[in-house]
């Protein structure tokens, strides 16, 4: 049950050329054809509020979340089931509190925001650095996974082989943000989450049909397949090793709300909405469509759970990463038609199109910093055609050493990587946007504080968890130098965060927070509610 016919890896290696050359063509064809930074930034704030929140929710939505949470609820129940409730919950909390000050305060980048009330290079460099160090180890992730996903998916094992894929898959990824810009990669992500919810819901209703509509038999099943019965369907089992599994449950669910809806390569689809109006009703599909998805992966994984049991997926995969695609084959039953077949490559098909269009959606939100904050606000003014063209070059400029570091970990455990994302996004990026958009006294000293001593702070704690050292699962299974007792560093990275930032402006003084309370006090109304202050 857990290997795939020949007929289906022939049929996905078919539809995988397919999509890449037509997602490919899309992108020549819906990307900017003049000199316009507004074209290439956000595609003139153009799309509707329905197709910019299909591609918000394709960005939020990585392979990242599609593997690694259907994972977690296939192997630990009840806790990756929060895990994924919190991931629409961050989106929510983006929602009602940050996505319409971000549209008014932004252009084109987190540093826009930033720098809308702390004019300046330092502010904009400091964004840019954050940016980079945030999304790389998600970009990572993604490729570092794609040669196992499509060993696994086309049964082959060479080393090289893979290799090849994670080359060839980061070229094209870079050539979509290079060529696509904003239009071109929105078009991706609408195309990968029409797909991935499309054929997710097929799946469910295919596995909620062998248990007869009967939720309640769904999860005992899962329960007993599991190993651990009761334990399965409640908190603590993935935090059972540690010495505080509640508290430790508590820190990463709360680094995940916090920091997964503000991550640069998300925020920055909120400068594509063209009215505060369009960019609430871009959220609630956003919403809507990541709550629809987190349904169908709890199903679709704890239905692979039910159906083949825990050893057999941990075979496949020791983190799960496979149960997404395992439960879907497993909801066909053994007789497979050519129907079937066709479904399933439709699915195989959706995830390898999440894993191009997340990996393009984070290297386009790089380049743009890149080629924005740092080499557009330097010294010398550029001109759009030539800022346009260091995007593109900066696309290249991130992407080629991401392939190169992806090819590289391939080998080693990746969870460590998509907990520092989210955990520099909550201890560093989120403070500085609420302290931004929302507190008048905040400095740039502040600014600065927040993000570097987040982000330091974050990486220290990181490497004396058990994600890194001393459990069979983490980076170096070999040696163990754990010193940190929480599986994420949120518990307190979270709060220097904020008490750097706050550290950071009563140090500034009272005069220097002054004039930087009349500099916000001249957006205030323009960030909060979108009124351009008029000049008497």
């Amino acid at each position: 049950m857990t290997e795939f016919s020949s007929s289906a890896q022939s049929m996905s290696l078919v539809a995988f050329t397919v999509v890449a050359t037509i997602t490919l063509l899309l992108c020549v064809m819906t990307g900017p054809d003049r000199d316009d930074l507004d074209e290439f930034y956000t595609g003139y704030s153009s799309m509707s509020p329905m197709r910019n929140g299909l591609a918000i929710a394709g960005d939020y939505i990585s392979a990242a979340t599609v593997l690694g949470t259907g994972g977690v609820i296939a192997l630990f129940g009840y806790d990756g089931i929060v895990l994924a409730l919190s991931t629409a919950l961050s989106l929510m909390l983006l929602m009602f509190l940050l996505a319409e000050p971000l549209r008014n305060a932004g252009r084109f980048t987190m540093g826009d925001v930033l720098a809308r009330r702390m004019p300046g290079r330092s502010a904009r460099i400091a964004a840019c650095a954050v940016t980079l160090v945030a999304l790389l180890p998600l970009m990572l992730v993604q490729l570092a996974g794609t040669g196992d996903l499509l060993a696994f998916l086309l049964g082959f094992s060479g080393d090289a082989l893979k290799t090849g894929c994670i080359i060839g898959l980061g070229t094209l990824m870079i050539s979509y943000a290079a060529i696509g810009g904003m239009k071109g990669t929105a078009l991706i992500q609408i195309l990968k989450i029409v797909m991935l919810l499309g054929s997710g819901a097929v799946v469910c209703v295919l596995m909620l049909n062998k248990f007869d509509w009967d939720l309640g038999g769904l999860f005992d099943a899962a329960a007993r397949g599991s190993g651990a019965g009761p334990a399965f369907l409640t908190s603590g089992l993935q935090f059972s090793s540690g010495p505080s599994p509640e508290l430790d449950m508590i820190t990463s669910e709360l680094t995940v709300v916090l920091g997964g809806g503000v991550l640069p390569h998300i925020t920055m689809r909120m400068y594509t909405a063209g009215s505060a109006r369009q960019v609430r009703r871009s959220m609630s599909w956003a919403v809507s469509s990541v709550a629809l998805f987190v349904l169908i992966i709890t199903v679709v994984g704890v239905g692979a759970t039910a159906l083949l049991g825990r050893e057999a997926i941990m075979a496949a995969d020791p983190q799960g990463n496979t149960a997404y695609l395992l439960g879907s084959r497993a909801a066909f039953g053994t007789d497979v038609s050519t129907a079937e077949t066709l479904l399933f490559t439709t699915v195989t098909t959706a995830i390898f199109l999440t894993v191009l269009a997340s990996v393009a959606g984070m290297i386009l939100a790089c380049a743009n910093s890149l080629a924005h904050d740092v080499f557009a606000h330097g010294r010398k003014q550029l001109s759009p055609r030539r800022e346009m063209t260091l995007a593109r070059v900066s696309a290249a400029a991130v992407g080629v050493p991401t392939i190169l570091l992806a090819t590289m970990v391939q080998h080693r455990s990746l969870q460590p990587l998509v907990t520092l994302s989210f955990c520099l996004g909550a201890s560093a990026i989120a403070p500085a946007l609420v302290y931004g958009l929302f507190w008048r006294r905040y400095t740039r000293a502040g600014l600065l504080c927040t993000l570097i001593g987040g982000s330091v702070s974050t990486l220290v704690l990181m490497t004396g968890t058990n994600l890194v050292s001393g459990s069979p699962i983490s980076a170096f299974p070999d040696h163990d130098f754990t010193w940190f007792p929480f599986t994420t560093t949120g518990v307190l990275s979270i709060p220097l965060g904020f008490a750097f930032g706050w550290l950071g402006t009563v140090a500034s003084g009272r005069r220097r927070a002054e004039q930087e309370r009349k500099q916000y006090e001249e957006v205030e109304g323009r960030i909060l509610a979108g009124v351009v202050r008029r000049q008497s």
